[in-house]
């Protein structure tokens, strides 16, 4: 399986290699919705993170994965996903967003009241993968439905229907970023309901693993500067130099990806990475940054 063949190119443990062979095979014949199960386009990469998640995960626990911007949660938990082959349900969460977005709202229907049921609702009912993105980002109103069904009653009252349980293949997934504006401090109730990872930081193996995977014809000098590039801004916004507002892993893919319809590596590096930043003192040292990784006479050619 392809599945189990990347796990085993990462050298995870013949044991947990088994535990996912058996916990799929055990649900394989459930009816999923087939739209929700798709291979993620970037598959996250690092042995000893995809080991902790997996022995949490078959041991029927939820995981909240914490970290700085850009260290992979979201691509972990795509992965993780498709590794158990289920179908992933997402929530953003936002400050605005109420318990009724989770569980569901009534909706009359053929002259009945009945429950438009939401994104927690079908996932529990699905035994799907619930990826709770941001979710430091929620309101105590909506943090508070998801204590039932994270704990070992595993189950969601609705209010005016019946409660729903929580299939056996349902897992949660959080994921949080430090310091983002509107986010707020986890209670004890909530955290305590999770098994914790907290992400590492990008090094040069799992960037060299990413851009191989997304660009696999990229020439050998040119991914050895982009990746050098966002070493520079990652050790200098831990440094406090700048802000993270430039340590931007998409805004560095989306630009190699301009780059590949031909525009120049320069123009591409200003709008993915340059000028995410507003400051203009701090946009001055991004840029010196930039312009001693990246020359500006490189074309298309220099790259891929």
């Amino acid at each position: 399986m392809e599945r189990l063949e990347f796990l085993r190119r990462q050298n995870v443990d013949k044991g947990l290699l088994e535990g996912v062979e058996e916990f799929c095979h055990v649900y394989a014949e459930q009816e999923k919705e087939t739209d929700r199960l798709q291979k993620p386009q970037v598959l996250f990469y690092g042995r000893e993170i995809l080991e902790m998640a997996i022995a949490a995960l078959l041991e029927g626990e939820n995981l909240l994965l914490t970290g700085e911007k850009a260290t992979g949660k979201n691509v972990l938990a795509e992965t993780l996903a498709w590794i158990f082959e289920r179908p992933a349900y997402t929530v953003s969460f936002h400050v605005n967003m109420g318990s009724a977005e989770l569980i569901g709202t009534d909706t009359f229907r053929n002259n009945e009241v009945l429950l438009r049921e939401g994104m927690i609702s079908r996932c529990s009912r699905a035994g799907g993968f619930g990826i709770l993105d941001e979710i430091n980002m929620a309101k105590n109103d909506a943090v508070s439905v998801l204590h039932a069904a994270l704990d070992d009653r595993r189950s969601i009252d609705v209010p005016g229907y019946d409660r729903i349980a929580l299939h056996p293949a349902t897992r949660f997934i959080g994921t949080m970023n430090y310091g983002y504006a509107g986010t707020r401090e986890l209670n004890e109730a909530l955290v305590s309901r999770f098994l914790v990872i907290d992400m590492p930081l990008q090094d040069e193996e799992t960037l060299n693993y990413l851009l191989d995977t997304m660009f696999p014809g990229m020439k050998e000098a040119a991914k050895k500067a982009f990746i050098g590039l966002y070493l520079d801004l990652q050790k200098k916004a831990g440094q406090a130099e700048i802000s993270t507002k430039a340590l931007d892993l998409r805004g560095m893919i989306g630009a190699l990806r301009t780059v590949r319809a031909g525009l120049s590596p320069w123009q591409a590096v200003k709008m993915g990475i340059v000028n995410k930043c507003f400051d203009l003192y701090e946009k001055e040292i991004i840029q010196d940054a930039a312009m001693t990784r990246i020359p500006e006479e490189w074309s298309k050619g220099d790259v891929f």
